[in-house]
Parts: C-alpha cells; sequence; structure tokens
C-alpha cells in the first residue's frame, strides 16, 4: 500500500505527495517510527515528517511534526558507521541536514528507500542548478507553522533561504549536485563491474542493492513486516495471511547450493569448477564452508584471516554469464556462509536475520554448530543452515542431538521483539547443508572401496547413517535429500584424489550433504567436485527449482481494500473473552539442566478476535520469573480459534544458586491479559530438587552426605554459615574440596588420561543427566557415561559455581598482574581457603594431563584458555583482550 495516500490527505490543493517511506528518527538513542513524505508545489519541495499511531491509512492515522524546505542549504547524507558497513546488509542510516538543524533517519533497505532518496536528491539537484536565479520562497509553508510540532524549524528555514552566499560557495555545491548525478548515470550504464582483489570484495559489502533487516515496504511485506500498532492491524495482517492465494502466484527461481569442508586449508585453486558447474547462471548462491580456520585463535576468540581469503575466492568462482550482490556473511569460528542473489532480484529481499549456534563443549563452543541465513524474497520465507556435526563413525548419536539442539535453539527475532522467535522450521523454505558428519558403518574399509570401484552407491547407501536415522524418523524429519550418485567426499589425501593413507585410515563417507524441506522444490542436480583437490573433503552442490510466491500488486490491492472495508463493518464494542484449559501448574521434581514443559490452551469463546499478552505484575522487570518461560508470550487469536501455549521450567547456573540455597522457590503467577479485556492468572508451582551444580564451594565443603539427601533447612542453614564468620571450626570442619569435584576429577585421572579431545568434544546430554543425579544423591560409588560427558560436567560444575573458583573481587588485581608469576602465586595464597585448595586441585590435575599429551594431544595452549573462563570469571562480559590476559595468567 502507498503510505503517500495518508499524507496527500493533510495537504492543500496543489501540494503533491510524490513518495512516502516509513523510518525510524534516532534522536538521544530514543527510536520513533515516522513516516516521512517528499511533498512538491510547482517547483518547491520539502519533507514533512509524521508520527503515526498506527498503521498509516488515512490522514487520520498522521500527526505532522516537522517540514524541512529542500533549498540550497540542505543535504541528505548516509552515516552508516564503519561497524555497520563491515556487516553486510545494515539499514540506511541517513543525516538530514538544513543550516544547524540535524535529524538522523534509518530507512528500510530496498528499492522504495533508494527511488525515495533518489528522488530527494533530484529535488535539490533542482535547486542547485536554479539558484541563485530562482530561489525558493516556500510561501506555501507558513500555514504549517500551527499545525506541526516542528513549526521552530520550519520559520527558521523559510527566513533562511534569502540569505545570499558566496558564488564560490555557489559554485562547489552545483559542482557536487552535477558530480552526484553523473557519477549516478555512470553507475547505472556500466553496472556492477568485477574487479579482483580483496578491496573490491569489501566494497560489494557496501553494495546497496542489499540493505538489510526491513522489509520492503510493498506488497504483503509492507503488511505484515510492520511493527504492531494494535488489534485492528493484527486483524487485517490475519486476514491477509488466511486469502494470500488470491494475491500470489508462483514463479521458479533456481537456488545454488554447496557445501565445502575446506580442513583448515588457504585457497590454492579456482572455486569455478564447483561454483560456476551449471550451464545457466543460478539466481542464488548459499555456499557453506566448515573447518575454515583449525586454529587456537579461530576456535578461542573467532577471530581470523581466511574469512576474507575464501570470500574472495567465492566472489572470482560466481557464474561468470551474470552479475551478482552480496547479501549477507555469518560465521562461527569455522563455519561460514556466504550468500549472493542476483543483482535483478536484489530488490525483492527483505527481512535478513543471521543467527549461530555453537553445539561443541557445555553447548556453547563454536567448533562445531551451525549458522543460518533466514530472509523474505517476495512472498516467501526462507531459512538457510550450514551445520558442522560431531565427527567420528561411532558418535551418530551425538549428531543427533547436535541437528536437535540447532532446531531448538536457532531463534531469529523479529522487528516486534514483543513477539516470539522465529525458529528453523517457521519458515516456508528450509535448506539445510554443510558436513554433517554421518558415517558408512557395519562394512569393512576394504568392502566399501571395493563397492565405490564398482559404483555400487545404492548398496552402499542403505549403510548411510544418515539414511537409517532419517527412515526411523529420529532427525531431519519432513527433509528430503535427492539420490546419491556419486562416490563419498571424505576422506581423501590433501592434494589428491587418493583415500585416506593416514595411520587411520578411515572410511570413506557422505560427510558433506545437502537437504531441503517445503513446498514447489525440484532438485536440477546433485553432485560432488572430484577437480577440487585443496581439502581432505571434495566440495557438493546442489541446484534447486524453487517455486516462489509473488505478489500481484493489483490482487493485493483489491484484497487489502476488501479487508479493511469488513473490518470496519466488524468492529464493535464487544469485549473479548477467553476459556483456559487449566490455571494451576504444578511441576515435580524438578532438576538442574533438566527441562519440563506443560501446556495450557486458551480459546476465544468470546464474540470478537482478541489479542493476548503476557503483562509484568506491579514493580517487576518481567511478566515471569527467569526459570520460567511462556512461549508464546503474546498472540492473537481469531473468533472460536484456540492456542496451545508452552510453560517451560529450565533452571540454568543462572537460576540455580537462589533455588539451591531456599532463597527462592518454584512459585509464580503469571498474568494473561487481553486487549480491551480482562486479565487471567495462572499459577505455577513445583519443587526443585538441590544440586551441587549451581552451589557455591564453600557450601559444597561443608555437606558430609550429597545435597538431595540433606534437608532443604539445612542446606539453608549451611549455605548462611558459609558465608558468614561465625561458623564453629570444631562442628563445622570443612571438607579441603567439595566431594564431587573430587569424584569427577578422579574418575578423569583413572580413565582419561590418554583420552583425545578431552574437553574439546561434548558428551551426550543423557549421559550428563545420569553423572548430575550420581552426585546430587550419591547413588553410585562410580561416575556413568564416557570420558566426554564426565569432562563437560566438569566444565559445567564450574561454570555453575555462583562464585568462581577465584572470587570476582580478585578479578581486577589478577588482570594486572598477569604477566608476572610471582604476583599470580601471591593472589592465589590470599584466596579463601576452600577456593584456593580446589585451584591447586584442579591445577595439579591439568599439569598431570600434560604429562600424557603424546597420547591425549593436549597442550597448554588449549587448556589454559578453557579452564581460565571458569576459574577466572568477570563480572561482567569480557572482551578478547581480558580473554587472552586471562588465559595467560592460568598458564603462569
Amino acid at each position: 500500500m502507498d503510505q503517500s495516500v495518508a499524507i496527500q490527505e493533510t495537504l492543500a490543493k496543489g501540494e503533491n505527495c510524490t513518495i512516502a517511506v516509513e523510518c525510524v528518527s534516532l534522536l538521544n538513542d530514543v527510536r520513533q517510527s515516522k513516516l516521512i513524505g517528499l511533498v512538491q508545489q510547482n517547483n518547491e519541495h520539502a519533507l514533512f515528517i509524521y508520527s503515526h499511531r498506527r498503521m498509516a491509512i488515512t490522514g487520520d492515522d498522521v500527526t505532522l511534526d516537522e517540514i524541512i524546505p529542500i533549498s540550497y542549504d540542505f543535504s541528505v547524507v548516509e552515516v552508516s558507521s564503519p561497524d555497520e558497513l563491515a556487516v553486510v546488509g545494515a539499514d540506511t542510516q541517513v543525516r538530514v541536514t538544513f543550516f544547524k538543524e540535524e535529524l538522523e533517519l534509518k530507512l528500510p533497505f530496498g528499492s522504495h528507500t533508494r527511488l525515495f532518496l533518489s528522488e530527494v536528491n533530484r529535488a535539490w539537484s533542482d535547486v542547485c542548478e536554479q539558484y541563485p536565479k530562482d530561489k525558493p520562497k516556500f510561501e506555501w509553508l507558513t500555514k504549517y507553522r500551527k499545525m506541526s510540532k516542528g513549526a521552530r524549524t520550519v520559520r527558521k528555514s523559510i527566513g533562511a533561504t534569502t540569505v545570499k552566499m558566496s558564488q564560490i560557495k555557489k559554485s562547489e555545491r552545483a559542482d557536487a549536485a552535477n558530480s552526484s548525478r553523473q557519477k549516478k548515470e555512470e553507475e547505472r550504464t556500466r553496472g556492477d563491474s568485477v574487479h579482483d582483489g580483496q578491496e573490491r570484495v569489501k566494497s560489494e559489502v557496501r553494495d546497496d542493492l542489499i540493505r538489510n533487516s526491513q522489509p520492503i515496504l510493498s506488497n504483503k511485506s509492507q503488511m505484515l513486516g510492520m511493527p504492531q500498532f494494535g488489534l485492528r492491524d493484527n486483524l487485517i495482517k490475519c486476514e491477509l495471511l488466511k486469502n494470500e492465494d488470491a494475491y500470489t502466484y508462483i514463479e521458479n527461481y533456481s537456488f545454488f547450493l554447496g557445501t565445502y569442508n575446506v580442513n583448515g586449508q588457504n585457497p590454492k585453486e579456482s572455486l569455478s569448477p564447483w561454483l560456476a558447474s551449471t550451464t545457466t547462471p543460478p539466481d542464488f548462491y548459499l555456499v557453506a564452508f566448515q573447518e575454515l580456520d583449525l586454529s587456537k585463535e579461530a576456535f578461542l576468540f573467532n577471530d581470523t584471516p581466511k574469512e576474507p581469503e575464501w570470500m574472495l575466492a567465492v566472489y572470482k568462482g560466481l557464474h561468470p554469464d551474470a552479475k551478482y550482490a552480496f547479501v549477507k556473511l555469518v560465521r562461527l569460528v569455522g563455519i561460514m556462509l556466504l550468500f549472493y542473489v542476483k543483482v535483478e532480484h536484489a530488490a525483492h529481499i527483505s527481512e535478513v536475520e543471521v543467527e549461530s549456534v555453537g553445539t561443541g563443549v557445555m553447548g556453547r563452543l563454536g567448533n562445531k554448530g551451525a549458522v543460518a541465513i533466514r530472509f523474505q524474497f517476495h512472498n516467501s520465507d526462507i531459512c538457510v543452515v550450514n551445520s558442522h556435526l560431531a565427527a567420528h563413525t561411532e558418535e551418530f548419536e551425538r549428531r543427533n542431538q547436535d541437528f536437535k539442539d540447532i532446531c531448538r535453539r536457532m531463534q531469529f527475532s523479529q522487528d516486534d521483539l514483543t513477539l516470539p522467535p522465529l525458529t528453523i522450521m517457521k519458515h516456508n523454505v528450509v535448506l539445510w547443508l554443510g558436513d554433517l558428519n554421518y558415517r558408512i558403518s557395519d562394512l569393512e574399509v576394504d568392502h566399501v572401496k571395493d563397492l565405490i570401484a564398482k559404483k555400487d552407491f545404492e548398496t552402499l547407501y542403505n549403510h548411510d547413517q544418515l539414511k537409517r536415522q532419517m527412515d526411523e524418523e529420529v532427525v531431519f524429519v519432513g527433509f528430503t535429500e535427492g539420490e546419491i550418485d556419486f562416490q563419498p567426499t571424505y576422506k581423501y589425501d590433501t592434494g589428491s584424489d587418493q583415500w585416506d593413507t593416514s595411520e587411520k585410515c578411515r572410511v570413506p563417507a557422505w560427510c558433506d550433504r545437502i537437504l531441503w524441506k517445503g513446498k514447489n522444490i525440484k532438485q536440477l542436480h546433485y553432485q560432488s567436485h572430484m577437480t577440487l583437490k585443496t581439502s581432505d573433503h571434495k566440495p557438493v552442490s546442489s541446484l534447486l527449482e524453487i517455486g516462489i510466491k509473488v505478489v500481484n500488486e493489483e490482487s493485493y490491492k483489491r484484497t487489502f481494500e476488501e479487508i479493511v472495508r469488513d473490518i470496519d463493518r466488524l468492529e464493535n464494542d464487544c469485549i473479548p473473552s477467553v476459556t483456559l484449559s487449566q490455571r494451576e501448574f504444578q511441576f515435580q521434581d524438578v532438576k538442574f539442566m533438566q527441562h519440563q514443559a506443560k501446556t495450557v490452551t486458551v480459546y476465544n469463546d468470546g464474540q470478537v478476535p482478541c489479542q493476548f499478552e503476557f503483562i509484568p505484575k506491579l514493580d517487576e522487570p518481567s511478566y515471569c520469573k527467569p526459570w520460567l518461560t511462556a512461549n508464546p508470550a503474546k498472540g492473537f487469536l481469531a473468533q472460536g480459534a484456540s492456542v496451545d501455549i508452552d510453560l517451560e521450567v529450565f533452571v540454568n547456573r543462572t537460576t540455580a544458586p537462589e533455588l539451591n540455597s531456599g532463597q527462592q522457590q518454584l512459585e509464580d503467577i503469571l498474568v494473561l491479559h487481553l486487549d480491551r479485556g480482562k486479565d487471567y492468572f495462572i499459577f505455577v508451582t513445583g519443587n526443585y530438587l538441590p544440586s551441587c551444580f549451581g552451589s557455591s564451594l564453600s557450601t559444597l565443603c561443608l555437606l558430609k552426605e550429597p545435597i538431595q539427601d540433606m534437608p532443604l533447612e539445612t542446606i539453608r542453614e549451611l549455605s548462611m554459615k558459609s558465608t558468614s564468620q561465625g561458623s564453629n571450626p570444631e562442628t563445622d570442619k570443612p571438607q579441603e574440596i567439595p566431594k564431587e569435584i573430587w569424584m569427577m576429577v578422579d574418575h578423569l585421572y583413572r580413565n582419561a588420561k590418554k583420552q583425545e579431545e578431552l574437553f574439546q568434544q561434548p558428551g551426550l546430554r543423557s549421559e550428563f543427566e545420569e553423572i548430575r543425579d550420581c552426585l546430587d544423591t550419591g547413588s553410585l560409588d562410580s561416575l556413568p557415561g564416557s570420558n566426554h560427558s564426565v569432562s563437560e560436567a566438569l566444565l559445567l560444575f564450574l561454570d555453575a559455581l555462583p562464585e568462581p573458583v577465584i572470587p570476582f573481587s580478585f578479578y581486577p588485581q589478577c588482570l594486572e598482574c598477569c604477566s608476572d608469576s610471582s604476583q599470580c602465586r601471591q593472589i592465589i595464597s590470599m584466596l579463601p581457603q576452600c577456593h584456593k585448595n580446589v585451584f591447586n586441585y584442579l591445577t595439579a590435575f591439568l599439569q598431570e594431563l600434560l604429562k600424557f599429551s603424546a597420547h591425549n594431544r593436549l597442550d597448554v595452549n588449549i587448556l589454559a584458555p578453557i579452564f581460565a573462563g571458569l576459574l577466572l570469571r568477570s563480572p561482567t562480559k569480557q572482551d578478547s583482550t581480558e580473554k587472552r590476559k586471562v588465559s595467560a595468567e592460568l598458564c603462569r
């Protein structure tokens, strides 16, 4: 819908709003949604800036705030910061200046914004060409002085236009205008010519064909991407979604998906045999890399110089018969995803967002995990995921868990932050690619190679772990993968086509895969590219033809107008009401890091649609306690419709300490508010089983029995004693270190001194739960689970300590002394006794591990950064410099 219609209704006869765009005003860190229009009267132009209380449909919906005449002293320039420019697809931020008056605005990306800025620039250029012969007087603006909040600016602006300026200044401004017009004309003529070199890639980042994060203000996106202004607008959006088929049609576009595990190598050869392998240039490129950088710097600080090198290699390797705009880059350690699109399609891309999820140790480290880009193309929502799952043949369950973690934790925020985030599966089309690491099992390596030589891929595929897991509907439910008629892409000797000849002699496998989910998708090819020899993997590509929903503008306008007329007839004063399936919820035996959920069904039994939202209680910052979440927390219900709201309880490192000590209980009241209706109260209670995870070292040293064998009152009393100085040294003599730490370290000392990838490869969640229960109940003499699960449990234990091993109060002093080993030892000697004991015990264990480095491949550069951030934590978020200092101190 053209919002200039709403502005036009506020103007006098003979005044015309030629174009309008919605924007955000930035003033003293306050963001306000505005509507800005370019208004013309004869040969004079001005910017009219309006605030609006809801969607701007008529003149009654807008209020004039300010008028800025476009005269000789007017300018509008882009002022995006270097950081924003470095992130591909930043919003367009501009500064509008008139004499000493300045206004900063953020405009949504897309063709409409570019057209608006072009029209404003043209109006200013016309003034420069006519000055001083025809000076604009702006007499027609005087009648708006009392109407707008910006009357002061209007009066000053009108008077200021009569000021005479030197001919030199006039010449400079006119030359600038002519130069600007000439440059734009040259760019339109030659397009974006391709230049080699890294600097060209950096300039592509600033390509204004793609300006991210806001919807294009046309077709359905204009309505569905706008902020929420109230029930009426939600009704319109709901009806537009229901009637989408009435104003859209399907048009096919080609998507090239490519994935390549580069094994930490630099680009050594052209990527054209892979990226330009299609006969015709694809409309989209989604290019995924794994193991981009295997260095410790990349792993610990997410910093790598190889990003621009591979980015440049991709840019040079794109199909030469088309011009492409660079849309977005997202990277997590060595997992990187690049997004290119044909120049002619760029204007129809909107709502570009990126996210990443680490699934390494503690579920956070980024050596394994996924990155994703979601965007809207015309009227279809698309999500692309590049993942690198757990390695090793026997770890297929860990890969399954990684997939589920990525699906659960990958969440994209919406423009309205009160709305629940979008998950991967909430998109029309999901494209998933990467090094999924599923292997070929139950066959000897020679048998596998023999089947490959015979090209009997069908027999081989029956032993593929991913196929088996998908057949059992354990992972990738609803996804499709094309027929595999190429030989396994892993593992080769680097620089050759020869199978792995190393000591491990890996069994060949289809680790690198491409899958999809959605309607109107057809695969045109699925293949590997054997000519590339940079890595021990071969790249894989898939060309998909995807049917995209495209808007018919005339049908959309007709549908929109019909919906508005119907809603106008339906609006009345009826009070909305709902029925709740249940009002009281009891959660039994909640444990640390164990998810529990119960569902309440909300049914709209009223006569009108309603909007619901959980609201905070008086003097509380959030609608619920931090251990509780309602999903969705806000929504819209049509008449007679219902929605299931999941009430989810999850106790983590932040909320566990107060629950363990008895300072907090699992009790909360949720207030479900209906817009223009009443409030409903939902009561949530539960019992939390205390855990050593999230308990303080001093408290655990006072516990002689497992924590769940102790009465809650006793735990509370011991927690208070541990923080006071009044304990009896005879009756309350503490243990030197918590028995839980001793059990985990002793287990690792006896069983894992020679274990490879210790503290680097995550364990299984089910095994962590068994280890946690064993520590909390003392039910077993030895710990269950693999060495990796026990080592991860130790890291999680240290991470959950409310006061780290080196208390927060020592943190500034530790950073200052990190270069002096003697001062570091002095600080350790000053620690509280139990903290000092634990520090010395852990560091002694780490030193013991280093004696077996020939077997476990551990060194100081691996262990120090992992444990440094746990033993010595900042009260606030650490930057990279602080992390390096902390790591250096532990090395000493």
